[in-house]
């Protein structure tokens, strides 16, 4: 059976949806999904799952991710991209320096008010449909956390931004705010994910580079699901309580020689390799490893 993950560097133009169904044609499986959407308007790295890696799918959206992004001073849309209708328009533009001074007032925790041209839901309606209707609805601001943001070049109205960020951020909606602080408005014209976690562009194939391949050789391209969880402690168990394990017990760590503090999550490995991701809890006898998720 196929499976691993495949880190695609995304063109600009098509929907992340439109990659999945062409790594669909191109491993001969249904079973693919990514860890986070890209926008058409977006490029770069998306996290392409394939066989049973898909079951790691809600794990990974947790991860924290990094983007470069463009900014564009002067201007407002109502999608808070270049994509949308002119809401807004500025002659006067700051200069660099308070262009960074607003920007790093953005690092850290934050409530971001996620934006109506998007596929969150409220009421069991996606807002961009309400959007494309004309509807704008109340949103609840969410917290998210900006770990670092760094002006990489630019002046005048066009800014690149890197940002590193949590789940959930809309980028779109922070350089807005951005531009909104700054008086002028902004809206981002340019964005290109970079990390999700542990996985990088840099390593990242095109979709002409997969499908120029012989189809019996890109199995290659495939990581292993464990690589996904490299950063978490490996723990080797003996065939008994493998056996427990896949069955979904617990196993105490007295049993098995591991004193790994609560909530650490551990890669879990039997005779046939790894099999798990585990985390470690407490229950009435002492802490143990339960499996969060079984890849078999």
């Amino acid at each position: 059976m196929t499976d691993g993950i495949l880190l695609i560097d995304k063109p600009e133009g098509i929907t992340s949806f439109d990659v999945v169904a062409r790594v669909r044609r191109l491993f001969g499986t249904k079973q693919v999904g990514h860890t986070g959407t890209l926008d058409p308007l977006a490029t770069g790295l998306l996290v392409v799952l394939v066989g049973r890696a898909v079951k790691a799918s809600e794990l990974l959206i947790e991860k924290d991710k990094e983007y470069i992004a463009g900014l564009r001073l002067g201007i407002t849309t109502d999608t808070e991209d270049i994509t949308g209708s002119v809401l807004t328009r500025s002659e006067s533009l700051p200069a660099r320096e308070e262009v960074a001074a607003a920007a790093g007032q953005f690092i850290g925790e934050l409530l971001q008010t996620p934006p109506m041209y998007s596929a969150l839901k409220v009421g069991g309606k996606k807002l961009v449909d309400l959007a494309r209707q004309g509807i704008t609805v109340e949103r609840t601001p969410r917290p998210v956390t900006i770990h670092s943001l760094e002006i990489l070049g630019g002046e005048g109205p066009d800014y690149q931004i890197r940002v590193s960020c949590s789940k959930g951020t809309y980028i779109r909606t922070l350089l807005a705010d951005i531009g909104k602080a700054l008086g002028c408005g902004g809206t981002m014209y340019a964005l290109r994910r970079t990390r999700a976690g542990s996985c990088s562009v840099q390593d990242a194939h095109t979709l002409a580079e997969i499908e120029a391949i012989p189809a019996d050789a890109r199995q290659t391209l495939l990581s292993p699901t464990e690589s996904l969880f490299e950063e978490y402690p490996r723990v080797m168990l003996p065939a008994f309580f493998e056996r427990l394990a896949r069955c979904g017990c617990e196993i105490y760590q007295k049993k098995i020689g591991t004193a790994y503090p609560e909530g650490t999550r551990l890669r879990m490995y039997g005779e046939a390799g790894f099999f798990a991701l585990g985390e470690v809890r407490a229950y009435p006898d002492g802490t143990a490893v339960k499996s969060l998720k079984r890849f078999f």
